[in-house]
């Protein structure tokens, strides 16, 4: 691979499935906060009305699931979490005020977006278990079952959202990571700012996926 050549990141199907999930989310946050409080029952216009809202919310659901599961079985061993991970966790201030020295290089992904993933996995996993026990059109449970699903259900939903506006500001923040599931491609130089493992591995013609 030449050094001035693009790296590729992600490939079209990759980035695809990544648009699939975020179209999925929201159109899950928009109808979840329409079932969620009256006062922002409106939202469900977006989808119909209350009773598509209603129809669709769990199909859409299921949707954004298997998309993320298939995305990221694909980035399983890239976001294995190692000391190194940890020790740039730490650093995370250092990281935030831009500063290089005492900060640990990384492979493909930092402690970071690694933390987000295995987070992102829990919350799907927790969103799709309440929601097989609130969705009663198709499955009958116990009302007090129904019940604690329903609030924990709205509680892990809330964490996801928090967790994609901190992944949405932090590849904005970062300049140049947009394009990577824009386009699918790094610059030598962004790939070697934020990711110098990967990188030389990349360069190297090497598996992309770090150790």
């Amino acid at each position: 691979m030449g050094l001035n050549r693009e790296i590729v990141r992600y490939t079209a199907n990759q980035r695809l499935n990544h648009w699939l999930i975020a179209l999925s989310f929201v159109l899950l946050a928009v109808s979840g906060l329409a079932l969620f409080h009256p006062s922002l029952f409106w939202l469900s216009n977006l989808l119909g009305g209350g009773t598509w809202t209603r129809i669709l919310h769990p199909f859409i659901g299921v949707v954004m699931f298997v998309s993320f599961f298939n995305f990221a079985r694909h980035l399983w061993s890239a976001n294995r979490m190692y000391s190194r991970d940890w020790a740039w966790l730490k650093a995370t201030p250092k990281v935030i005020s831009h500063q290089e020295q005492g900060v640990p290089e990384v492979g493909k992904y930092n402690g970071g977006q690694k933390l987000l993933f295995w987070s992102l996995i829990v919350l799907m996993l927790g969103l799709l278990a309440t929601g097989v026990l609130m969705w009663r059109a198709y499955f009958s449970f116990p009302v007090e079952v129904t019940r604690w699903a329903s609030m924990l259900h709205a509680l892990l939903a809330l964490v996801l959202m928090c967790a994609i506006i901190v992944h949405i500001y932090a590849g904005i923040w970062v300049k140049g990571s947009v394009r990577a599931m824009t386009r699918g491609t790094v610059t030598p130089g962004w790939a070697f700012k934020h990711h110098k493992i990967w990188y030389r591995k990349k360069v190297r013609n090497t598996k992309p996926d770090e150790l």
